[in-house]
């Protein structure tokens, strides 16, 4: 059995990775006003009465942009980003010392606030031509000019395709809900159709059955007594494949499952660890337990942001243990709430089972399914060693 450990990340890097950037997240470029502000204090920057409230309105204008960015990014294009292009146009031709710094700040706004990335290009094209003509007719220095230029445009660039990366990755999150959703409602309409085309027939025969059993009656009592038996035996098929289509519908079995949740947790990037001895379960708890990886799994997809998963299964005298656990960011008591983990707990209890969930000390959340010995029908037939998912 191979197992690999991964470290769990602390919450704020699973909220970033769950989420993306925010604008704060853009705020410490606000460095780059500290070389114009070394300016100021070393008296290389004239007038101050021009540098010190430009520098302010530089600092004050990025920050409105990128806020906006978030939020309503239209409002940035037509209010504090175009303030904030010229006022760096107009300081960087009236100021002298290391005030071109200001058109990597404007340049890193516009990566954030124009959208999409298709309208990025232009404008960081021509703040990147506007920068390096603007160095050159001041310094006249190709190699300084060229880097300016070259930093102006990646400062835009950067931070315009982590954005959109991180749009993307939403859109995908949303529609892998979504055909999880789909999933369901087509399970839904399986079972129903092949509900109502099994109690159908079954409960048509059973109505022809009682007819007969009327209309023998006054003749003999025997026929009638031969058409109710027909009747019992009718109803009593009836059941068990009401119940065999029932448990069918909620679970698979834990292998198919377990199957199932390597693929899911695969595509989700998420890392998969399993250690299943080798036991003869009974098909009752065999299919409970599936369900038990089915609502852990979708529970993980759905809320944890988790990177790793374990799925254990212990057999011994005191009964079948199945815990799965994650590196996610917890949450029992929203996930203890919920419709499908309620059900489980209603049908672990009506074995005589228990169902745990809990915040891991380390951070995480673990799902515990405790099933008592007599519950699991068969004995263990042997234990060996399952690979690693």
């Amino acid at each position: 059995m191979t197992e690999a450990r991964i470290p769990c990340p602390d919450s704020m890097d699973r909220d970033f990775a769950a989420q993306g950037p925010d604008a704060r997240g853009f705020m410490p470029w606000l460095l780059l006003l500290v070389p114009p502000l070394l300016g100021i204090v070393h008296d290389e920057s004239r007038p101050l009465w021009l540098a010190i409230p430009g520098l302010v309105a530089a600092g004050v204008l990025y920050v409105w942009s990128v806020r906006l960015g978030f939020t309503a990014p239209r409002r940035a294009e037509k209010g504090p980003l175009p303030a904030l292009g010229a006022l760096t146009l107009v300081l960087a031709l009236t100021l002298e010392g290391a005030w071109y710094t200001l058109f990597l700040l404007l340049a890193i706004a516009c990566g954030v606030v124009v959208k999409p990335l298709s309208r990025v290009w232009p404008v960081l094209a021509a703040l990147t031509v506007t920068a390096c003509a603007v160095a050159f007719a001041e310094d006249g220095d190709l190699a300084g000019t060229l880097s300016l230029g070259w930093g102006t445009f990646t400062a835009g660039l950067v931070p315009a395709i982590i954005l959109q990366l991180f749009q993307v990755i939403g859109q995908l999150k949303r529609t892998r809900e979504e055909l999880a959703r789909i999933a369901v409602a087509e399970e839904r309409l399986r079972f129903s159709r092949d509900l109502h085309d099994l109690l159908g027939h079954t409960l048509s025969v059973m109505v022809v059955k009682a007819e007969a059993v009327r209309r023998v009656l006054p003749a003999g009592v025997e026929a009638a007594a031969q058409q109710a038996a027909d009747i019992e035996k009718i109803g009593r098929d009836a059941l068990t494949e009401v119940r065999t289509a029932v448990t069918g519908y909620r679970g698979r079995g834990l292998a198919a499952e377990l199957d199932s949740a390597r693929t899911v947790l695969g595509d989700a990037g998420v890392r998969l660890t399993t250690r299943m001895p080798v036991a003869d379960l009974a098909p009752e708890a065999d299919a409970l337990l599936g369900w038990a990886v089915r609502e852990g799994v979708t529970n993980l997809i759905r809320h944890s942001g988790a990177r790793a998963c374990e799925i254990d299964l212990g057999v011994g005298r005191e009964g079948t243990v199945l815990e799965i656990r994650d590196d996610g960011k917890g949450g029992a008591a929203l996930a203890g709430s919920g419709h499908g983990l309620r059900g489980l707990r209603e049908r672990v209890t009506a074995t005589g089972g228990l169902l745990d969930v809990a915040d891991l000390p380390a951070g995480g959340f673990r799902l515990r399914v405790t099933m008592p010995t007599d519950a699991r029908g068969n004995a263990v037939t042997g234990l060996g060693a399952a690979g690693a998912g």
